[in-house]
């Protein structure tokens, strides 16, 4: 018994030695105290050292593009890290080209924040605005998709070109012990300041998709932050459109699709949406009277996954099936894409294939 009695007091006794040490580094060893944030040489900010420089930029309200939420998986929160910042990271390399890593490129989200630092970022992002929103609509659009309505706060607006997209914030709920941000597009019409419209799909184990599927209710506050994105709509040309997604790579479509019908754009347009199956399929009836009310846009689903019992008559196999059956060629059309990284690339060599040029070829594409 006595010796059970001292082996307890001494596991107890290294615990707290190692609790005492653990306490006293965080004190001092990652306690780099106040450092300078130099952004674009003419904005000074004096923030506290140790966070990571995406961290550090949210707290200081300034939004860098991240759909991993700072998981260095997603290689979109790039900036330029002029000094300070330390050497590059094995995790970052992997979504460099050299040139990037030449012009002193980084990921925010990887970079720490221990020293002054100067960086450079576009200055469009010191327009990118967070708002804490209210859920107007929770739609289920399929048995994995819900359609997100929220609205901005009274007297407050979005501006934003169809394409891009917004960072949806979730919050700590059970079994999430951190708030994160996942990227979005928005479907919405650019028109419609005051209201952001979302497609999520459901994926098992996704911090911000099972918050929206889950815990998230009609009258809920959610933040949002945005607009972010070079993809979007090209509003100086009269090239023919060729418009591709699958799932939740609809969105951008439809705030393009909703642009281009506001203002009568009269360019030919077909919209190509890659599904599994007819249940997988949603908003049909809104494509179907585009076809009506649209100049001379065509609706083309086609599916992956259909049997006899589906009854379906329409086109089946995968899009570029579909692009290799109603695409003739690829002079004087441009294409906008948004959906899986497989997908962007088998359709963007679908394109190039047809002789589209590759700086007609805009993509969104998301793992």
């Amino acid at each position: 018994m006595n010796e059970i009695i001292i082996t307890t007091i001494a596991v107890t006794g290294i615990s707290a030695v190692f609790a005492f040490l653990l306490t006293l580094a965080e004190r001092t060893i990652g306690n780099y105290g106040e450092v300078k944030l130099i952004i674009n040489e003419d904005k000074e900010y004096t923030v506290e050292g140790g966070s990571s420089l995406l961290s550090t930029l949210i707290d200081e309200k300034i939004f860098i593009p991240s759909a991993c939420g700072g998981k260095g998986t997603c290689g979109y929160c790039k900036v330029k890290v002029l000094e300070g910042g330390g050497p590059v990271l094995a995790t970052e390399i992997p979504f460099m080209t050299d040139e990037e890593l030449d012009d002193h490129v980084r990921l925010s989200c990887q970079c720490k924040v221990k020293e002054d630092i100067k960086i450079e970022i576009p200055e469009e992002l010191f327009n990118v605005k967070e708002f804490e929103a209210q859920v107007e609509e929770l739609e289920d659009m399929t048995s994995e998709i819900k359609r997100l309505r929220v609205r901005l706060p009274e007297g407050e607006e979005i501006s934003f070109k169809p394409g891009q997209f917004i960072q949806l914030m979730a919050p700590k709920y059970d079994g999430n012990d951190e708030e994160v941000y996942r990227a979005y597009s928005i479907a919405s019409s650019p028109l419609d300041k005051n209201h952001v419209e979302l497609f999520i799909g459901y994926v098992p184990n996704g911090i911000c998709t099972t918050y929206v599927h889950k815990y998230l209710k009609v009258g809920d506050k959610v933040k949002v932050n945005g607009p972010y994105g070079d993809f979007f709509f090209q509003t100086d040309s009269d090239r023919e459109i060729i418009l591709v997604a699958a799932g939740t790579g609809i969105a951008p479509i439809i705030s393009i699709l909703k642009y281009m019908k506001t203002y009568d754009i009269k360019r030919k347009a077909t919209f190509y949406f890659g599904a599994k199956t007819p249940d997988d399929l949603f908003l049909v009836d809104f494509f179907k009277d585009l076809e009506d009310t649209l100049h001379d846009f065509k609706f083309v689903p086609t599916l992956t996954r259909t049997t006899e019992e589906h009854n379906w008559h329409g086109e089946t196999g995968r899009v570029n099936n579909a692009i290799e059956k109603y695409l003739n060629d690829g002079e004087n059309k441009e294409a906008y894409l948004c959906g899986n990284v497989k997908m962007i690339e088998t359709m963007v060599s679908a394109l190039l294939a047809k002789g589209m040029p590759e700086e007609f070829i805009y993509f969104d594409k998301f793992d």
